[in-house]
């Protein structure tokens, strides 16, 4: 495509094989943009590069990334460059399930560092990476996924929580480091259906419609309409004078808080 929003425009997007990171991939191959979808599933990864070559007409890679893995995440970056001359745009996205929610005493030092690397470390070398790249053109956008899990401290995912927290930190400081050289950096923390939330509620529709009832709109979000329009809008000329900052796309969630208590440990 020759049009749209991001015309022209070479994008990362991780963790792009379902969920949010799927949306995003989708609306920024609408929106004009060369995209390569990084991710750990090679089948859902791959099929995604076909759906936005076939669908949008768009130019698209995939390339199977691990992010906890440094070396893959350069690589990453180096795949983008040689492809397409540039890495305009990277949207940190992935993340992996960690296992059942469990109470702060219990957390194991091997849960917090696959935690910290998947959800922190990644993105950290994903930005390092980029970064010269953008600064040398002189134009650069950062949206990292973040979450409400951290704002609001819910219980039993300390490692998602904290190391969401912390991307939150490294956002605001390289917001702040790279604001002179036309790389902006932003959250967003969203409040949607993803791939993982639409799996249990296959099987737990009261979930579902829980969740659902608790949103301030009467919904969770959808990951390609209500999300990836936002991070279009951060990743666009339009966003130049926006840096630093979390937009919380959820629905009005944020606003009161997420009642989300698990049971955990058996306690009632």
């Amino acid at each position: 495509m020759s049009d749209g929003a991001l015309a022209g425009r070479t994008a990362i997007v991780t963790g792009a094989g379902d969920g949010i990171g799927k949306g995003v991939a989708r609306r920024f191959a609408a929106e004009g943009a060369k995209v390569l979808v990084a991710e750990l599933n090679a089948e859902t990864g791959a099929r995604v590069a076909r759906e936005l070559e076939e669908e949008f007409g768009a130019q698209a890679l995939f390339l199977p990334t691990d992010v906890t893995d440094k070396s893959q995440v350069q690589a990453m970056v180096a795949t983008a460059v040689e492809a397409w001359g540039s890495v305009d745009v990277l949207v940190n996205n992935a993340w992996g399930s960690l296992g059942v929610p469990s109470r702060v005493e219990t957390k194991t030092d091997e849960n917090l560092q696959r935690g910290f690397a998947m959800g922190y470390y990644g993105p950290l070398w994903a930005m390092q990476a980029a970064f010269p790249h953008m600064k040398e053109r002189g134009w650069g956008r950062v949206v990292n996924m973040c979450s409400l899990n951290g704002v609001n401290a819910h219980v039993g995912t300390l490692e998602y929580n904290s190391a969401k927290e912390a991307l939150r930190a490294l956002t605001r400081t390289a917001a702040r480091e790279w604001a002179p050289t036309g790389v902006v950096v932003n959250a967003v923390c969203p409040g949607a259906k993803s791939a993982a939330f639409e799996r249990v509620a296959s099987t737990n529709p009261e979930i579902a419609a829980a969740a659902d009832s608790a949103n301030p709109m009467g919904r969770l979000g959808d990951p390609e309409t209500d999300i990836a329009p936002v991070v279009v809008f951060l990743a666009s000329d339009g966003a130049r004078y926006l840096t630093g900052n979390t937009l919380f796309v959820d629905g009005g969630s944020h606003i009161n808080g997420v009642a989300w208590t698990p049971n955990l440990d058996g306690e009632q």
